[in-house]
This record gives C-alpha cells, structure tokens and sequence, in this order.
C-alpha cells in the first residue's frame, strides 16, 4: 500500500504539471472504486481552476475555489502525468484532462478513491477526525504521551491508528521503532516519555528519509513519473524476516499485529 512519503512523492511530483490550470475535461471509465466516484464531478471541476494539490495523512486534496477532489491511492493506485494522447490502459479509471497535460489515475484493485467536497474540505467524514501530521510541529513528545497515557494498546497499532497520528503506515511504523529501540508489541502507557521523546524523532527521521528518496519500491508503487522510489534498499527491519539485524547481527523476528506484518528484533527492542 502506498504510505505517506509515496502520496507525499505523488504530490510533489505532479503539482507543477496541473497547479493554476483549468481543467478542460474529466474522463470515468470505471467509477467502482472504494466509493464510488460521483456522477457529477466533470460538472463541479470542468472549467475550473486548479488552485493547488495538498497532501493530508494518505488523501490528495485537488482544491479548486468551490472545493476539492479527494483522492486517495487505495492498494495499489497511482497518479501519473500523461501526455493527452496517451492511450489508457485497463486499469485507468479517471483522467483530469488539463490545459496542458492529462492527470491519470491507475488502480487495479480499485481500493481507493475520487471524491468531490465543497468547502470547508476538512469537513469531509474522511479528514474531520485525522490526527496530526508526524512531520509536523503538532506531532510531539506532549501530544504522543497523551494519547498513550493510560494505553494497554501496542504501541505500534497506536502510531498506525490515524486518529492518534496521521500516515505513519505498516512499513515506516516497523522502521520507527526499530530505530527507536521499541518492542512494537509493548503496551503504549507503559512506556516511558525520553523513550517516546526518541520514537517522535523516530516517526519524523524515517518518514522525512523516505521522501528524499522517493518512497519505497513497493511492488505497485511508481511516482509520478513512472520510475520507482528508492528507499527499500534502505529498510533495516521491514521485508528482512529472519535476516540478520543490522545492529547485533541476531535474526530479525516476524509477527503479526493488527493482522499487518511486524518485523523486529528481540535484543535490540525492548
């Protein structure tokens, strides 16, 4: 699944392509996603001004003057930009025909979304209960002890829960707590705060990597330009089950959480 440096990618890769230009026509092949895409969105985007694209936890927000589009990549979606005359293929369910340029969506498994919402945007049932973002100021040593004061939850479904925080995905939440030194199945509340001081810096370390790289090189995953991201090859516990740690050399174990694989080390994670 794309995780929020893949959406974070998407979005600063296809926002100087389709920021400030109208679109000219929207083009539904299949609207069977997750929810289905409206029967009126050509009528409240075609003609409009795309004013900018912002990124929210996972969602894309294309915000024109009268509201957005609200997409997200779903399993194993993707936003591409395209030439106009570039023939779709199977899985290209929408295209937003731009001025200049054609934005394709992609989804083979048709997990994910295009929404349209008036102002005020965050009002949308999918954003109004979103926590804060990890790279952003909010996101702190005072507000994750807030949330895990009193926890019997794991520790890592809590940082997974987006209400709690926003985009930290099944991957980068296994990198965090490695690099934090946090047994993922440790109950929230019982955690000490310079621990979950380091776990913060954790989130925001691995999350901001992941970005200048490009996200990882999820089997499905392609940036906007059609290449993959680069960042596995820099994984140190996600997808390296029973491999050696980096740190002490001891196989790394696997579980399961949340029904999500959960990769760690028994030595360095306490």
């Amino acid at each position: 699944m794309p995780e929020l440096p893949e959406v974070e990618t998407t979005r600063a890769g296809i926002s100087p392509h389709i920021e400030s230009q109208k679109v000219v026509r929207v083009t539904v092949r299949d609207a069977r996603l997750r929810w289905p895409v409206p029967d009126d969105l050509a009528q409240q985007v075609e003609g409009e001004r795309l004013r900018k694209v912002i990124r929210r936890g996972k969602y894309l927000l294309f915000e024109f003057d009268r509201g957005a589009v609200i997409g997200h990549l779903g399993m194993t979606g993707s936003m591409r930009i395209v030439a106009h005359n570039e023939p779709p293929s199977f899985h290209d369910h929408v295209d937003l025909v731009f001025e200049k340029v054609t934005l394709r969506y992609r989804d083979p498994r048709r997990f994910g979304c295009m929404l349209w919402q008036p102002h005020p945007v965050m009002a949308h049932a999918l954003l109004a209960q979103l926590g804060p973002e990890p790279l952003s100021a909010e996101f702190d040593l005072a507000h994750l002890l807030n949330v895990c004061k009193g926890k019997k939850q794991a520790i890592k479904s809590l940082i997974m829960d987006s209400k709690k925080v926003v985009g930290v995905g099944n991957i980068y939440a296994n990198e965090a707590l490695f690099m934090a030194g946090i047994h993922p199945h440790r109950q929230a509340g019982r955690i000490a705060a310079k621990r979950l001081d380091f776990l913060v810096g954790a989130c925001k370390q691995v999350l901001a990597a992941a970005i200048e790289q490009g996200g990882t090189t999820l089997r499905n995953f392609v940036d906007s330009d059609g290449n993959p991201g680069y960042f596995k090859q820099q994984l140190q516990v996600y997808g390296r089950a029973g491999q050696a740690c980096v740190v002490c050399n001891q196989p790394l174990v696997e579980s399961r959480l949340g029904q999500r694989s959960t990769v760690y080390c028994k030595l360095c994670q306490r």
